[in-house]
């Protein structure tokens, strides 16, 4: 049983996707950061960069103690390895969807993540801000565009890079960005949102987070954190 501590962000549709592609036992506890669960000792005891999504797995290959781990690229690989599924054997094979894994979670998510915030969230509208990030995802989306010009998926075939990618790619029209300039990615993007497991995990998305707006309770949690939030949760 994996114990999957979660919210309805980008990084949490990642790892909910691979349970279900997979058909892994799961439970999800949800951690609502926008009212500041992810501070909850209990929680920090599981993912110190009171950060989601973090999972625990109560059963190991190893078939010790639980296991438990944060970092949504980590929790892709460790669960890849542990169903054997999603990530190739082979060393060829395994570093490419690996690098782009990395490169999602170096590059598309904090890039577009920034965008989101200077775009949508931000109290003040810095034109500069805006710009460097609507520009950088923009980049990335042609570099994803291109590297799909003459294969299916990612990394060749259907992998933990392309369930990290898909998620930031979503809401698109919020990042200032438009599919139609990017025929290569929109077809994979639609390929992906086709599958089955796809939809169940947002369907569950869904159901745990009815309201998915920023409010301004959320806002002060989401955009007011330091190492004193640390301490005082500790």
């Amino acid at each position: 049983m994996i114990e999957l501590h979660y919210w309805t962000t980008p990084n949490g549709h990642k790892i909910t996707i691979f349970l279900e592609e997979a058909g892994l036992e799961y439970r999800v506890v949800p951690v609502n950061i926008g009212r500041g669960e992810q501070f909850r000792p209990a929680f920090l005891e599981i993912a110190p960069n009171n950060r989601i999504p973090a999972i625990v797995d109560h059963a190991p290959a190893d078939g010790g103690e639980p296991i438990a781990l944060f970092e949504s690229g980590a929790i892709l690989t460790y669960l890849a390895e542990k169903s054997g599924r999603f990530l190739p054997a082979d060393t060829r094979g395994r570093f490419e969807a690996l690098q782009w894994l990395f490169w999602q979670m170096a590059g598309l998510g904090p890039m577009a993540g920034q965008n989101h915030h200077f775009r949508n969230y931000a109290p003040e509208k810095l034109p500069y801000a805006i710009e460097r990030y609507v520009k950088e995802t923009n980049r990335l989306y042609g570099v994803l565009d291109r590297r799909l010009a003459d294969r299916e998926f990612v990394a060749g075939a259907y992998s933990i890079a392309d369930m990290a990618a898909y998620p930031w790619i979503v809401p698109h029209e919020g990042q200032g960005q438009n599919l139609d300039d990017f025929p290569n990615l929109r077809r994979w993007f639609e390929t992906i949102a086709a599958r089955p497991a796809v939809q169940r995990a947002y369907a569950l998305a869904a159901t745990i987070n009815q309201q998915p707006t920023v409010d301004e309770e959320a806002r002060r949690v989401l955009f007011g954190q330091d190492a004193a939030r640390i301490r005082a949760a500790g």
